[in-house]
């Protein structure tokens, strides 16, 4: 357990950090070529799709965790894909797609939020309320995109470093409490034989 925890906190931080790198990207040197743009986050939606694929095929474990890992990891790979085939066709799509995207990683940090407060962390609800925001940026990219191209792509830019920030704070509590109920369970073992 303690091994696949270990691999999906790997794959988590690896997919966040890409985010981030994206969105600086996209922030500093918005006026770049749309199609340029559009390539680049077709290129971290595969790394990202594949990531969450593989982590699924290794390390499936029959929870809806695992089942969301597969239907994420298959939907961004196919709208990446696409993304760099066609990049000109969904040059409009992209508020549309990122959004949709940002959405089911809200979804996926409020699984880990509810899994916080299971696990009885203290501070489960900042988990929840990034979560929260997270689809709440994507939501706003899906109702309200914006013209300007420019804007358009330093937007998705600040929210992609933002998506990347919180996943990173987020996995590192679950990681960081698992660890924690580990070692309360060694030590009531321990007890347990000192007992007997």
């Amino acid at each position: 357990m303690e091994t696949i925890l270990k691999k999906i906190k790997a794959n988590v931080v690896v997919s966040a950090f890409l985010c981030i790198a994206l969105g600086v990207v996209l922030i500093v040197w918005p006026g770049m070529s749309v199609q340029i743009a559009c390539r680049a986050i077709g290129v971290v939606l595969i790394i990202m799709g594949v990531s969450r694929l593989l982590q699924f095929i290794f390390y499936r474990d029959g929870s809806l965790f695992s089942q969301i890992n597969l239907i994420f990891g298959i939907v961004i790979t196919i709208i990446g894909v696409w993304i760099v085939l066609q990049p000109e066709k969904i040059i409009a799509l992209i508020p549309i797609l990122m959004g949709i995207i940002i959405v089911i990683h809200g979804i996926n940090n409020l699984q880990q939020a509810v899994k916080l407060c299971q696990d009885k962390y203290d501070k489960w609800w900042i988990a929840l309320i990034l979560a929260l925001v997270t689809a709440g940026l994507g939501i706003v990219l899906i109702c309200n995109p914006f013209e300007a191209v420019e804007t358009l792509v330093r937007v998705i830019g600040i929210f992609l470093v933002y998506d990347g920030a919180s996943d990173i704070w987020i996995i590192s509590r679950v990681a960081h409490t698992a660890k924690v109920l580990k070692q309360e369970a060694e030590a009531l073992d321990v007890e347990a034989q000192d007992i007997e």
